[in-house]
């Protein structure tokens, strides 16, 4: 295997701290590197010294001759006067680019097809688009653009759970070629199981690196805190809890393991299940009783949207349950049912005597006023002593456990970062000790190391748990039940989890949303779409009427159609190719393999041809 780029000895140093201390790494061809590590550790320091974009302190990047290299950065780099055509796939003309499958599948995966309704289409400027719909723009024109080295710095971020898993496709399948790489940060642990080979860790200014993705680099840690001491507190370690999940845990996991599952019942054999269930149940059931809260025949109307229709759920005492959809399908809306924030068109909210509830929102608005707090201040001003597990726990011990070790509870609240904000945010909801707690968006802004710590948190925690989130690892290792809603009103429950809504997804797009757009995007006004200049044989739409929805039916059958005729054809040259290589000496067999190439490139003309045909009239 060959070296695309090399670190040697590279040290970096902010201020008086060393986030990276003569580090000697390297990025061979082939490989798909996840990085993990705590905030502010030295994650995306070390992507930008790989893309040449920051000079080390000490030591230096090498870059082989000829090795292309190109990083998506969490700061937006997009030029706001350009349009998103101009920004996906410059001045190349568009029989070129949208006849590249390569090309539509990115399109497809990240902004809702061909002509980008995802985004407002192609024309649209690029200035005016929100944050989520900037950084897709920017993460499909990077693979667009496709360079040897691709450097990712957390690329799921605004993703939904179906955007993460063709991302995560996308990068396994896709770019598998001998003289590519990925490098990418992420917190996302479910998409690091699926894409990654090579796990580096950040941390104490050095790398160090563990072979495959999430559950393999939980196993090597485990493993080697086991060497080192061999106390009975290991019991207690969260690594070992965290692993002892992943050996039970969901069935996707177990289909395509990281790690001998030998040594992990070995080194897991007497680990308890993460959380008793059954005692939880009874727990909150004493603390609840029977009822908690019902929707009944619930409905509630945003605008012009009815995002619930006539739902009926029921929450039950001890339930741990993931609400999974698209953005705008109306997960908030339904955490906003339940809590009685959003009002409902009709129906009823029926609430049980006994509920505490506690809600975390997106926003940390709420903390302003304590700014001039100190942490534990802020903590111990909702309660200083809380139950958990069925011990008590002060709010300095539970601080603790959330990331706020004895020095950084002395710190400001205004003074700490976004993800410390988060935390403290929970450490305020658990104190109030509320018994249904709901949860939008948890991750955001959190390692995966404070969220390993809020797990095991909310494993001993007695209530009835509703958590919102595009973190399929967290929702597999939080909640016991998953639903999903697909933006057509309904809420569908998932018996076999996210694997079931993604076939959901894949099988039925919901009523109400743009064709060709991804499942659950919300379909813009007609009159935001596009206008595409029309050439010299156009008709006058004021006296041609339109495609029928038949015949776009039909187009769009068509498209797929063809999809699937020039994928095979990818697979059929990419074995000529191969037989050619193999056979270079024999020019008898080489001209015959050309013969065959060059009617495998007439098809595909002639294909290509067609797709565009028929994208026409479905635009």
């Amino acid at each position: 295997m060959g070296v695309l780029v090399s670190l040697e000895r590279v040290t970096v140093v902010h201020g008086v701290a060393h986030v990276l201390d003569a580090v000697t790494t390297g990025v061979l061809d082939g490989q798909r590197i996840g990085v993990v590590g705590r905030n502010g550790g030295g994650k995306s320091t070390l992507l930008r010294v790989l893309a040449g974009l920051q000079l080390p302190d000490e030591g230096r990047a090498v870059r082989a001759g000829g090795v292309t290299v190109a990083m998506l950065a969490q700061d937006d780099l997009l030029d706001p006067t350009a349009t998103v055509r101009t920004a996906l796939v410059g001045d190349r003309p568009e029989h070129d680019w949208a006849g590249d499958a390569r090309v539509r599948d990115v399109l497809a995966g990240l902004l809702g097809g061909v002509r980008a309704p995802a985004v407002g289409g192609l024309e649209a400027p690029v200035g005016p688009l929100s944050g989520g719909e900037r950084r897709r723009l920017g993460l499909a024109a990077l693979l667009i653009a496709d360079p040897d080295v691709l450097l990712l710095d957390e690329p799921t971020n605004h993703l939904d759970i179906e955007g993460v898993a063709w991302l995560a496709e996308h990068l396994s399948t896709r770019r598998t070629g001998a003289d590519t790489a990925v490098v990418a940060v992420t917190h996302d642990r479910w998409f690091l199981d699926a894409m990654a080979t090579l796990t580096w860790e950040v941390h104490d200014g050095a790398v160090s690196s563990f072979d495959g993705g999430y559950a393999a680099y939980v196993l090597a840690k485990a493993e080697r805190a086991r060497v080192a001491s061999v106390t009975a507190e290991r019991r207690d370690n969260l690594l070992r809890k965290e692993l002892a999940w992943l050996r039970r845990g969901a069935p996707a996991r177990t289909s395509k393991p990281k790690f001998r599952i030998e040594a992990a019942n070995a080194l897991i054999d007497d680990e308890p299940p993460p959380r008793d269930g059954v005692e939880l149940v009874r727990f909150a059931t004493t603390r609840l009783g029977k009822d908690v809260i019902d929707l009944l025949d619930a409905t509630v109307v945003v605008g012009e949207r009815t995002l619930l229709d006539r739902v009926t759920w029921r929450l039950a005492p001890g339930e741990r349950v993931g609400i999974v959809g698209s953005n705008g399908t109306g997960k908030s809306t339904l955490l906003g049912a339940i809590s009685g924030e959003v009002p409902l068109r009709s129906g009823r909210r029926k609430v049980g005597p006994t509920v505490a509830l506690a809600q975390l929102s997106q926003q940390v608005r709420e903390l302003e006023p304590l700014a001039g707090d100190r942490v534990i201040d802020a903590v111990e001003a909702v309660r200083r002593v809380t139950t958990l597990g069925g011990r008590e726990v002060s709010a300095s011990q539970l601080a603790t456990r959330l990331g706020f070790p004895g020095g950084r509870q002395q710190t400001r609240v205004g003074d700490l970062s976004g993800g410390e904000r988060r935390r403290l945010q929970l450490l305020r909801l658990l104190m109030a000790e509320p018994n249904v707690l709901l949860l939008d968006e948890p991750t955001n802004d959190l390692d995966i190391e404070t969220l390993t710590s809020l797990e095991d948190v909310l494993d001993g925690w007695a209530g009835t748990l509703v958590v919102v989130s595009h973190d399929r690892y967290l929702l597999e290792r939080m909640t016991d039940r998953q639903v999903a809603l697909l933006g057509d009103g309904r809420v569908r429950e998932l018996p076999g989890g996210i694997p079931d809504y993604l076939r959901l997804l894949a099988a039925a797009p919901p009523q109400g949303y743009a064709v060709g757009s991804r499942p659950g995007a919300p379909t813009r006004a007609p009159e935001a779409a596009p206008q595409e200049t029309p050439g010299p044989d156009a008709r006058d739409p004021a006296s041609a009427p339109g495609p029928s929805a038949a015949q776009q039916r039909e187009a769009r059958k068509e498209m797929a159609r063809i999809e699937r005729a020039l994928a095979r054809l990818a697979e059929r040259e990419d074995r000529v190719h191969a037989q050619m290589a193999q056979q270079a000496t024999d020019h008898v067999a080489v001209l015959a393999l050309n013969g065959t190439l060059r009617e495998i490139v007439d098809e595909r003309d002639e294909l290509e041809l067609a797709w565009l045909a028929a994208a026409e009239l479905v635009e």
